[in-house]
């Protein structure tokens, strides 16, 4: 484990199990399935035609989370989980010693980057910083990029990677406010050029204020963004995964 800041710290995960996953594309997931709290121990869930079950009859403890690093060769798998109070995934990490078991499912659905588009907004919150940072790595080093993340404290400011053309606006949310507020805010003040490629992700009611405002307000093209809910406020043990 790595901590990246006080609010997000790197996991790696490790093993033969993760021969043959890969990861093609960027701001994809995966799912982890998690010892249950305050155990070293994985109990196996079976499918009931409609969620995963434990033997007793209780919900599983599975997260999803943006691979930040998959290595095929050393057979490693990077996650990183950001921070809000006490979720199962953050309880998990800060007790987690080598060789706990943790399962993993995946990947899911990536973005598929446009290479030709004149520009692109990426915009999310912590929980964004991720795949935000695939993403730059990702883009077209001439493509013009915007970026807006959400930032709920200072210490959640983090460095990103480089990317020659990108501008990088940190939103600080205001003390009271609603998580992804200062997002939306943001959203609705930035100027996009024609054509531009839009990636959202964050709180899914912030998320989906966002939604309206593209495509409704602006008009644009649901072709032309990507918008995703990764967590909502208010979930218990929601919110800290990335």
């Amino acid at each position: 484990m790595e901590a990246l800041s006080p609010r997000l710290l790197r996991v790696t995960l490790a093993g033969s199990e993760l021969h043959g996953l890969t990861v093609e594309q960027p701001a994809a997931s995966v799912r982890l399935l998690l010892p249950e709290p305050g155990t070293a121990e994985l109990a196996t869930p079976t499918w009931n035609g409609n969620e995963f079950l434990l033997a007793d009859g209780r919900r599983p403890t599975i997260r999803t989370f943006t691979p930040r690093r998959m290595d095929p060769a050393a057979l490693e798998l990077d996650v990183d989980i950001v921070f809000h109070g006490s979720g199962a995934a953050s309880q998990w990490a800060h007790a987690a010693e080598p060789g706990w078991p943790a399962a993993v499912s995946g990947p899911g659905r990536g973005y598929a980057v446009d290479s030709e588009a004149p520009a692109f907004l990426l915009a999310g919150d912590e929980t964004a910083i991720p795949a935000v940072s695939q993403l730059l790595e990702t883009l077209p080093p001439t493509s013009p990029v915007q970026v807006l993340i959400e930032a709920g404290q200072p210490d959640a400011r983090l460095a990103l990677p480089e990317h020659p053309a990108a501008e990088v606006r940190w939103c600080d949310l205001p003390p009271g406010a609603p998580p992804g507020d200062a997002l939306v805010a943001a959203v609705r003040g930035v100027e996009l050029a024609a054509g531009a490629r839009v990636w959202v992700a964050g709180e899914a009611a912030a998320v989906q204020r966002i939604r309206r405002h593209l495509f409704e307000d602006r008009g644009l093209d649901r072709s032309g963004a990507a918008v995703r809910g990764y967590w909502k406020h208010g979930r218990s043990g929601d919110g800290d995964d990335a």
